[in-house]
């Protein structure tokens, strides 16, 4: 069994952050909840995830500041900066997607992340996979 992807999901609204925390715990994610950017922060240098799925406008770290934290640390680690009172996002940011609250079904935000996902884990797995090639080309030798 292929182990879990961590998602580090991060929203002041707890109401919010429960909802996708549960669609995504549905989808076979482990989901690490928090309603605060500095405690999410301190978790994601702890290591271990995979993605980072943010609401924009929070007290105290908001999700740009803490996308840009997270890029500094681990730049390969995927984002999705989300926001309700914005509609378009037009600051430079980090995130790699950026999706409206309201403007999107679940499903896409599912697809989104998948996708992400596949990115991030791209060329390390092409490298994997080469290597597990070769040790088998030498043992048949």
């Amino acid at each position: 069994m292929k182990p879990k992807k961590t998602i580090l999901c991060v929203d002041d609204n707890q109401q919010a952050l429960s909802i996708r925390k549960v669609l995504l715990e549905t989808r076979g994610y482990r989901v690490l909840a928090f309603n605060d950017g500095a405690m999410a922060l301190e978790a994601f240098r702890r290591g271990g995830v995979d993605l980072v799925l943010t609401d924009l406008i929070m007290p105290g770290v908001d999700g740009s500041r803490l996308i840009e934290e997270v890029k500094r640390v681990s730049p390969q680690t995927p984002a999705v900066l989300i926001s309700g009172r914005i509609k378009i996002y037009e600051r430079e940011t980090l995130a790699d997607v950026f999706l409206s609250k309201g403007m999107y079904e679940p499903a896409e935000l599912l697809e989104r992340i998948r996708l992400l996902l596949i990115r991030k884990r791209g060329p390390k797995r092409q490298i994997e996979l080469r290597a597990r090639a070769d040790v088998e080309h030498a043992t048949v030798a």
